[in-house]
């Protein structure tokens, strides 16, 4: 337990110092996320062969539509980017499976993590 929390904490000191954002998600919850001017959303289930992560993104300007569809074993990731100007870093998001969890990372936006809606609780 003790290396568990240990291992936490240092992820944490991690994204907090490289200015990421981590955002939980748990299983039929959708995850939103911003790449420019592309926005994608995300969600999971569990089965036995893993997390199967399913994205959607958009481009907003000519309305492109992108799905991507993984399985994720216990400490993969997963992660889109877009682009920007030369010299500078492009804008990223990743999907981490970590123990029993699934993170949306963000770093490099104005934004923190978007917000998780529960489908579930939807009418």
């Amino acid at each position: 337990m003790l290396h568990r929390f240990a291992l936490l904490a240092f992820a944490l000191l991690t994204l907090a110092a490289t200015g990421a954002h981590a955002q939980a998600l748990q299983p039929i919850e959708v995850g939103t996320f911003s790449l420019g001017s592309v926005t994608g959303i995300v969600y999971y289930t569990r089965d036995a062969g893993g997390y199967h992560v399913v994205a959607t993104l958009q481009d907003g300007k000519d309305q492109t539509v992108l799905r991507s569809v993984v399985t994720l074993a216990p400490e993969q990731s997963v992660t889109f980017s877009t682009p920007r100007g030369v010299g500078e870093p492009p804008v990223e998001v990743r999907l981490v499976r970590h123990a029993d969890g699934l993170y949306l990372e963000t770093a490099g936006q104005a934004r923190p993590a978007a917000a998780v809606t529960n489908l579930a609780a939807r009418p």
